[in-house]
């Protein structure tokens, strides 16, 4: 392989891995081969590191290339070094048989941590909700700590924060303000319930009605989808989360609210369109073909009655 295609190559494997926050440290600073059993995990990792494809896919190119971009870690006082962005490189260190992994060592606080770890994860795709969830709990907490300190200077961080948290949070991320906050939102599931938005089994806006539940009501619910099994839709979401800001969300309640039947339970009868598109001109509307098509079968049907009485 030429060198060209080589180089080639390796920038496109970083790019898919790394952000260009992490590429421009990685330019800036110096770099260090550190054991993997003298890094810890960050403290309330919000992001789940998945043994996936995409893991094996990493492991392969770190087996044949190392580490392309290095991660970054903070000394612990006790010694060691806790991750700060590279969990998912050290992992795939680790399956690649690798015993070191290079690293950026920054002095970092707490909330700055926070900050550097959350904003080298939010970029990726397929982030589930509950990891933005907590992740972007921890970063807005953190951006109001550094709010009511004077001492933060670090270029990392940007400005002082006040007041505007929320406004900065959304600013720098992939997320508008408002999904944010209903990200935010869904810390307040319990566990379970958090997991059926995970697998896709509760949408958001039901999530967020749902989040606003007392624990004991929630865990009542759970027990219902499990022996009904079903979920609520966002109207009988939110007419729960009503009668739970009144106290009467009973268990009797939540029962006869998640046995109303919802528009999509019930059941469709539906045709591929190009089997009935050359029946009628381009742009009819969809109501209007399904009134001809019951005009049609109305006249059918009398025809054959017609034919039977002869």
């Amino acid at each position: 392989m030429a060198k060209s295609n080589v180089s080639s190559l390796l920038t496109s494997v970083d790019d898919l891995f790394t952000t260009q926050a992490e590429r421009d440290a990685a330019s800036r600073e110096t770099v260090v081969d550190i054991p993997l059993e003298e890094i810890s995990d960050c403290p309330n990792h919000p992001f789940k590191v998945r043994m996936d494809e995409a893991m094996m896919e990493m492991a392969d190119s770190i087996r044949r290339y190392g580490v392309l971009v290095p991660g970054m870690v903070r000394p612990k006082p006790e010694g060691g070094y806790e991750m700060v962005a590279g969990h998912r490189r050290r992992l795939a260190s680790k399956l690649a048989r690798k015993p070191t992994m290079p690293c950026l060592v920054r002095n970092l606080t707490d909330d700055e941590a926070i900050i550097i770890m959350v904003d080298s994860n939010l970029q990726r795709e397929s982030l589930l909700p509950s990891e933005k969830a907590f992740a972007y709990k921890m970063k807005l907490e953190a951006m109001k700590r550094q709010g009511q300190r004077t001492d933060l200077t670090s270029a990392p961080l940007g400005p002082k924060l006040g007041s505007r948290s929320n406004d900065e949070l959304a600013a720098t991320s992939p997320d508008g303000k408002t999904q944010i906050q209903r990200y935010i939102r869904l810390t307040y599931l319990i566990a379970p319930l958090l997991d059926m938005v995970d697998e896709g089994k509760i949408a958001m806006r039901p999530a967020v009605e749902l989040s606003y539940l007392p624990e004991k009501e929630q865990t009542t619910l759970h027990e219902m989808m499990e022996l009904e099994d079903c979920t609520p839709s966002h109207a009988q979401a939110i007419k729960m989360r009503r009668f739970a800001e009144e106290s009467k969300l009973s268990e009797d309640v939540i029962l006869s609210i998640m046995q109303e039947e919802k528009p999509n339970q019930k059941e469709q009868f539906r045709m591929p369109r190009e089997r009935i598109s050359k029946y009628f001109p381009a742009g009819t509307p969809t109501q209007k073909i399904e009134d001809t098509i019951i005009k049609a079968l109305e006249l059918y049907q009398r025809q054959r009655n017609r034919g039977r009485e002869r």
